[in-house]
């Protein structure tokens, strides 16, 4: 067996609902792996794209109303916040348990 030089970086991606509030055309993506959290709104002419790294992720919310989507809310050291809505439920809290464990 030849070892390999590098680390595998498995990289989980979730993308929000078309039907929800803000996302009909061009959906938001979060990607999360070892290293940070890529942010990314597609745009028709433009888009853009938002990664934290891990150290600077000072805490994670999540809003999950009864009946809707949920948003999660990233809140950085000193760089503001990120905040993404189209998701379920059990996407949102496995986001947040996800990142909450790569972060401590």
């Amino acid at each position: 067996m030849i070892p390999l030089p590098f680390k595998f970086q498995f990289m989980k991606t979730y993308s929000a609902s078309r039907i929800s509030e803000g996302n009909k055309i061009f959906p938001c993506v979060i990607s999360i792996d070892d290293q940070a959290v890529t942010f990314t709104l597609p745009g028709f002419f433009n888009g853009k794209e938002t990664t934290i790294p891990m150290s600077r992720i000072s805490s994670v919310d999540i809003e999950t109303p009864l009946i809707g989507y949920s948003t999660i809310i990233i809140e950085t050291t000193g760089e503001g916040s990120i905040r993404a809505h189209g998701f379920t439920k059990s996407e949102v809290k496995e986001m947040k348990k996800d990142i909450l464990s790569k972060v401590l």
